[in-house]
This record gives structure tokens, C-alpha cells and sequence, in this order.
């Protein structure tokens, strides 16, 4: 990767010589030298180059010297870090120059090998830190998202072992998907329909959350949830029900759709699924998800589903029978089902 070096010096010999004795590592892309000539124009040049790695800077210079150009650099950009290149390198220059966040201080004459040396080994501590800062960034968005009880048992020795844990459950699987939307995304402006999708998600996370499953995965305009516990297939239906009145609430006015009231087709299924970490190690991305029949034969069922209709399999439909009222629907085929599957639409 190309490191792009701010070299301040008001001797325009010492940009000469870089240019010379760096010539090959300038060719392979290695170094990207642009130069300035004082304090000033350094910080102009920054400006108008922010994705600058470091800076080598002279002390002694007209207009604004190097100690005053540390003080600015620190102020504007912390990340940044300097390497003082001076003829002035008694010990008081380079207590001064340290204490004002200098990272490291070559004399002149410059040996260009040491030199070469500090600015790679100033490199190293700046991407040190940018992979720092990104771990922290991270964290905090992982934060956002996570039980803080699953981060420090993240960080726990059994967690790797956990990774690779599986086990077969007993559960009920829910598939939503918002009926017509992609009619609706070809004719709208990016920004609003991902808007609006993130608006009806919200909408149906929150009831799927109030009744104790969890959203598995979003799949485009799709969401997949697993309820797991006593009573999972109710729950799943409790919030199915709840999905499909708060979504049929919501009116948008768009400009090739006035008046647009979204709705869902929605399909649910209970049986016996493993449950695991599901992916690649390779890529280091795993889904902690469920898979199984029971689970495809959801999302077969969501497939038949008419907007408005929550579907399940006759074997549902008895199990619910004295909670909720439900209409046949009648025989439908189903991929990879050898013979045609018997189903209803859950009313309320």
C-alpha cells in the first residue's frame, strides 16, 4: 500500500535528493512524496491532501517553523504524526520537538537509510493505530446490537468452542415478506425505499421481539424470525397478527404510488431444525441460524402466501385450533414435496 509522505523544508536541495535516493520505491508505488516549503503551506497542502500518511518537517523556516507546524498538526489532526528532519538537533530542539508530538527526530545530514527506517517504522505505528481506532468503532457498533453479557462471553476461551457448537431444537419459524415492494423500489428513488423498508423492518422487529422470538436474518425485503420455548408456534402467530395490522396501518404518499398501504404475506412453520453456526471460516462470516425442512417449508409456504394471508399446514392448524380462528385455504403444491400439503390462513 502507497504511503503518502508531506516533506516541509524551505531547502529545496533536500527535495532533490528525496526524490533521488527514494526514486525506486517512488516507481513501485511504494512512497508518494508531495512537498512544501514552510509551516503554512504545509497546512494548505494538508487541506487539500487529508488522506496524507506523515510528515517530515525542517524546525528553522520562514513564515511558520517546524516546532509552531507540531502544535497545528496536533490540533487538526492527532492522527497524523510527524518526524522532525533538522540540522538543529541539540538536545533542547529535540525535547522541545518531542513534547509538541514529534514521533521520532533525524539530523541533518540526512542518512537516508536511517531515514527510510523512521519513516517505516512511523508507518507501522500509524496503522497500529488506525486498526486500534477500527476496533473501537467496531466494538462500539457491535455494542449497539449486542447484549453487553454476550460481548464478555465473548471474550471468554469457551467462545471459540462455542462457535462451532450445534444443536437439534424444536422451534417455529417465521417468514415475512413485504408483497409488491419491488414494483415499488424500480420506480422510487434509492434513499426512499430504504427508508421505507427500514421503517416497515422496525415495525416488524418490534413485535416480533414483544413476543419473545428473535429476527434471524433480513433476506432483501424479507425477514426470517425463530421462536423457541413453550407455546413457540402461538407466539409466532401472536406476532404474525400483530405484523400484519401495524403494517396495513401505514399509508405512504409516492410519487408513482399515492396512497401506497404496504402489506405482508407471511408464512410460519414449526418442526424439528438444526441449529447452528452456519457459513464460511474461511471468510471468517458465520450466521447463527437455523436449517432444515421445517425451515425451507416456511418459507415455501410465505411463497404461496396472498398479501394479507399468514399460512401454516394443517398439522398447525389443529394444534391452534381453540386459540385462533382459521379458513382451508385448500391443497397446494410445494417445492421438493412429493405430495400436494393441506393449508390455512390464520383470520385472528
Amino acid at each position: 500500500m502507497k504511503a503518502k509522505i508531506l516533506v516541509v523544508d524551505d531547502e529545496t536541495d533536500l527535495e532533490l535528493l528525496i526524490k533521488q535516493k527514494f526514486r525506486r520505491q517512488i516507481r513501485e508505488k511504494q512512497y508518494e512524496f508531495i512537498f512544501a516549503h514552510d509551516g503554512v503551506e504545509a497546512l494548505q497542502t494538508l487541506a487539500q491532501e487529508p488522506d496524507t500518511d506523515m510528515v517530515l518537517t525542517d524546525i528553522n523556516m520562514p513564515g511558520m517553523d517546524g516546532l509552531t507546524l507540531l502544535v497545528k498538526l496536533h490540533e487538526t489532526n492527532p492522527m497524523l504524526k510527524a518526524v522532525i528532519v533538522s540540522a538543529y538537533g541539540d538536545m533542547d530542539n529535540i525535547r522541545t520537538a518531542m513534547n509538541r508530538g514529534a514521533f521520532d527526530f533525524v539530523t541533518k545530514p540526512v542518512n537516508f537509510e536511517d531515514l527510510e527506517v523512521t519513516m517505516q517504522k512511523t508507518m507501522e505505528y500509524v496503522a497500529q493505530i488506525r486498526q486500534t481506532l477500527q476496533a473501537i468503532k467496531e466494538n462500539n457498533i457491535l455494542r449497539m446490537y449486542v447484549d453487553e453479557s454476550v460481548l464478555t462471553f465473548m471474550n471468554r476461551p469457551e467462545f471459540e468452542t462455542a462457535l462451532s457448537a450445534s444443536e437439534t431444537v424444536v422451534a417455529t419459524v417465521l417468514f415475512i415478506d413485504i408483497c409488491g415492494f419491488t414494483a415499488i423500489s424500480e420506480r422510487e428513488s434509492p434513499d426512499t425505499v430504504v427508508k421505507m423498508v427500514n421503517r416497515y423492518f422496525d415495525v416488524m422487529v418490534k413485535e416480533i421481539i414483544a413476543q419473545g422470538g428473535l429476527v434471524d436474518k433480513f433476506m432483501g425485503d424479507a425477514i426470517m424470525a425463530v421462536f423457541r420455548g413453550e407455546y413457540h408456534l402461538d407466539r409466532a402467530i401472536e406476532a404474525a397478527l400483530a405484523v400484519r395490522t401495524q403494517i396495513a396501518r401505514i399509508e405512504e404518499n409516492l410519487l408513482s404510488h399515492p396512497g401506497y398501504h404496504p402489506e405482508v404475506s407471511i408464512g410460519i412453520n414449526s418442526g424439528e431444525m438444526v441449529s447452528g453456526n452456519i457459513g464460511s471460516t474461511t471468510l471468517r462470516r458465520l450466521d447463527y441460524t437455523v436449517i432444515g425442512d421445517a425451515v425451507n417449508t416456511a418459507q415455501r409456504l410465505q411463497s404461496v402466501a396472498k398479501p394479507g394471508q399468514i399460512v401454516i399446514v394443517e398439522s398447525a392448524q389443529q394444534q391452534i385450533a381453540e386459540s385462533f380462528s382459521c379458513e382451508r385455504i385448500g391443497e397446494v403444491s410445494l417445492k421438493n414435496k412429493a405430495e400436494p400439503v393441506v393449508v390455512y390462513n390464520v383470520l385472528g
